[in-house]
């Protein structure tokens, strides 16, 4: 399994996690913030899906 797909998989549930945590505190900045962080890790993911399919 590529770094990639470890790292992007991280990036999508810290991204989860800060846009879950500013809808409930009504923090938009936060959850933008969360929302660009998921979206980066499933990026990031999706690359090393490809990286592996490559090998």
């Amino acid at each position: 399994m590529n770094s990639n797909r470890t790292e992007g998989a991280g990036r999508q549930v810290a991204g989860a996690v800060k846009e879950m945590a500013g809808k409930l505190t009504g923090d938009k900045t936060l959850q933008a913030k969360g929302a660009v962080t998921k979206a980066a890790g499933k990026a990031q993911n999706t690359l090393g899906k490809v990286q592996d399919a490559l090998k």
